[in-house]
């Protein structure tokens, strides 16, 4: 069985045929709204600009708040990292001084 399902998704006043698994859905068109909701808030906010500077603009705003959870999750890790050899070292330390 199938588990492909095809949708036209509209970003940016454009038509794209995408080819995707049922399951991810409504998570791209979730994606496709918030796309383009940040497009009409640029669209308002740069009445000048074209189409590809708002996307381009779009883009370069996502990518960021992307990556700086990334590097949170990143820097959470290295913690929680440090914070396991830690208890490691403590547990061996108790046990050699009991």
């Amino acid at each position: 069985m199938d588990d492909k399902l095809s949708i036209r998704l509209n970003i940016g006043d454009e038509y794209y045929p995408m080819r995707i698994n049922k399951d991810e859905e409504e998570l791209i068109r979730k994606a496709a709204k918030i796309i383009n909701d940040k497009l009409i808030q640029y669209k308002t906010r740069y009445a000048d600009r074209d189409m590809v500077d708002l996307l381009a603009m779009t883009a370069l705003q996502y990518t960021k708040k992307f990556l700086d959870k990334e590097e949170k999750e990143n820097q959470t890790t290295s913690i929680n990292e440090e914070i396991n050899q830690i208890n490691i070292e403590l547990n061996e330390y108790i046990i050699k001084n009991k």
